[in-house]
């Protein structure tokens, strides 16, 4: 069964940095757009960042634009989430997710095929 497995999330004090990683069991990242989403409590899921599969393009939603930068090491088979300047409202359980063949970095949530179980992050001091 292909999977995705989150990590990295934990509690971290506001103006800190964290690191999600994105790793991928039994198939290959390459060919996938990789979307970073999250959920805080009594909120809609919504999408935070996503690198395309093709040229590596990437979007962010604007409020974190300037503090998140996702990544892709292929040869890791692992997309990142470098998360810096972070504040409460940050707050939520990260998923990221896999979308076969897309090649332009688009955060609609149907077009994900693959969903990991998600890691908590909580900015708090």
């Amino acid at each position: 069964q292909l999977q995705l497995v989150e990590s990295g999330g934990g509690l971290v004090q506001p103006g800190g940095s964290l690191t999600l990683s994105c790793a991928a069991s039994k198939f290959t990242l390459d060919t996938y757009a990789i979307g970073w989403f999250r959920q805080a409590p009594g909120k809609e899921r919504e999408g935070v960042s996503c690198i395309s599969s093709r040229d590596g393009s990437t979007y962010y939603a604007d409020s974190v634009k300037g503090r998140f930068t996702i990544s892709r090491d292929n040869a890791k088979n692992t997309v990142y989430l470098q998360m810096n300047s972070l504040k409460p409202e940050d707050t939520a359980v990260y998923y990221c997710a896999a979308a076969r063949g897309l090649t332009i970095a688009m955060m609609t949530q149907g077009r994900y095929d693959y969903w990991g179980q998600g890691t908590q992050v909580t900015v708090s001091s």
